[in-house]
């Protein structure tokens, strides 16, 4: 194998793909890409953000993002609602099919993760996931409102 042995993003890639296998098998009867599943997770933990946090805190650009927001609408998963602030913003909600879905998906979900994180003590799994939050957040912190809550604030 050469140097992939060597190279963070060659394991990084080999790990993702094997979570990503295993989580299209998951979630094949919801239809769920984990993208997806990730915005019906923010926005049911956070009823009324607008899809610009959305972007932001993943990363997304807008256009992505909307697009991602418009497929869920359209399965009835989510609503856009005027918001009472701003009329030109739209604040999102999960309509009750949609708490349905995500319900069913969160429980899917804590099964697929554990396949993996059970080959972790809690210790190595901790440590594992703070070594890959100061890869992805470069020492800048993740961007978006629903990251910079403190940590006590609901979710």
């Amino acid at each position: 194998m050469g140097c992939l042995t060597e190279i963070l993003g060659f394991h990084l890639r080999m790990a993702n793909v094997a979570i990503f296998q295993d989580y299209q098998a998951t979630m094949a009867g919801l239809s769920l890409t984990p993208k997806q599943f990730t915005v019906l997770e923010l926005v049911g933990r956070n009823p009324g953000v607008v899809q610009i946090d959305i972007a932001e805190l993943l990363s997304m650009d807008k256009a992505t993002t909307m697009a991602l927001v418009d497929r869920l609408e359209a399965r009835n998963f989510l609503e856009r609602r005027t918001s009472t602030i701003d009329r030109r913003r739209k604040d999102l909600f999960l309509t009750d099919e949609g708490q349905a879905v995500l319900q069913e998906a969160r429980d899917l979900i804590a099964a697929h993760e554990r396949r993996f994180t059970s080959r972790f003590s809690s210790a190595e799994l901790d440590a594992l996931i703070a070594q890959l939050r100061r890869i992805y957040r470069s020492g800048e912190g993740l961007h978006g409102k629903l990251e910079s809550r403190p940590a006590d604030a609901p979710s």
